[in-house]
């Protein structure tokens, strides 16, 4: 069924208030395909939305959004060496119930992305990652349906081209396939990463260093910093942390003994985004009702009644701001949906 002019609020973690022409929500592949292969007839352009947690939308949606609801945990199948097991979820599963269901069951992999708004539909997409770990370490496939005409393609993790937040759905291939299942390889017995020595710290908190309590302690390290969504409109971090050259990085070393830095790929290094926004003194600033978190600099929220435009504009004086402090180019994370 096609649903007209409905609001969007309750469908975006900002909680903006705006409407989309059209509405399909798809509860298994046979409606997407019939969807898709002429049989029932849309208005374009199509936005496929999830929990709306990586969503900024500055106007009114003129189109169709798609709202898949496929449910449904399952256990494929145990590999030869009884170490890891393969696990498949419905693009509509709510994805920290993934972790708890994962981590409930005794499979680790994914605990340190404990407490990540989206679906799972969204985390291949995305390359959602925290505290020292990427989903794409964890995706083996991913099943899809091309948009164009129906058809079913399943992409193994080679073809998915996952980077720091990115993969060939967000890029090369943005608009042309709807993720139904992806399929997850996690571990019996698993060894922890604790790299993170705040989140050492916390486990150890908590006692044993656990499967339980890895993930607890990611659950109270990110209630600490974040907004909840249900109580403040946000979308967890909104930028992405620069990734520069090592040379460049070092010279901003020099220059601030205290910025953090982390290694990435051979002859580049990682930025702190909070840490840069934060020196240049955006912390707990507002603009009417978009605002800057004041626990964490690389959180913009919506204190009730800001738009799009507004919590849009606010991130382009942040960028403007720190490139001309730092030289550093922010990259929005968050996805910017309608007109500017």
């Amino acid at each position: 069924m096609i649903y007209k002019n409905i609001p969007l609020k309750k469908y975006n973690t900002f909680g903006l208030d705006c409407f989309a022409e059209c509405m399909i929500r798809i509860k298994t592949e046979k409606e997407a395909i019939s969807l898709f292969n002429g049989t029932v007839s849309w208005k374009k352009p199509l936005l496929i939305l999830g929990s709306g947690s990586n969503l900024l939308f500055t106007s009114d949606f003129k189109g169709t959004v798609l709202y898949p609801e496929i449910t449904r945990i399952k256990i494929e199948e145990q590999e030869p060496d009884n170490r890891n097991v393969i696990i498949s979820a419905g693009a509509g599963v709510n994805w920290d119930d993934f972790v708890a269901w994962s981590v409930n069951k005794g499979l680790g992999g994914i605990e340190n992305l404990s407490l990540i708004p989206g679906k799972v539909g969204a985390t291949p997409v995305q390359n959602i990652g925290a505290y020292g770990v990427e989903v794409r370490d964890r995706i083996v496939k991913v099943r899809t349906i091309n948009i164009s005409d129906g058809s079913i393609r399943v992409f193994n993790n080679s073809e998915c081209e996952f980077g720091y937040r990115d993969s060939i759905f967000k890029n090369r291939e943005k608009g042309k396939y709807l993720v139904t299942r992806v399929y997850y390889r996690l571990t019996i017995n698993p060894l922890l990463n604790l790299s993170y020595e705040t989140l050492k710290e916390e486990v150890n908190k908590l006692g044993a260093e656990t499967l339980i309590n890895a993930r607890q302690g990611v659950i109270n390290i990110r209630q600490r910093k974040l907004p909840d969504p249900e109580i403040i409109g946000n979308a967890g971090s909104f930028f992405k942390n620069p990734v520069v050259e090592s040379s460049f990085a070092l010279s901003l070393k020099n220059e601030y003994p205290d910025i953090p830095i982390y290694k990435d790929h051979e002859g580049y290094m990682k930025l702190a985004s909070g840490w840069l926004i934060e020196r240049c003194g955006w912390k707990g600033q507002r603009r009417g009702d978009a605002g800057v978190h004041d626990k964490q600099a690389l959180v913009l929220i919506n204190y009730g009644k800001a738009t799009g435009k507004e919590i849009y504009n606010l991130s382009e004086e942040i960028r403007k701001s720190v490139h001309e402090k730092f030289g550093v180019d922010l990259e929005r994370e968050v996805e910017t949906v309608g007109i500017i």
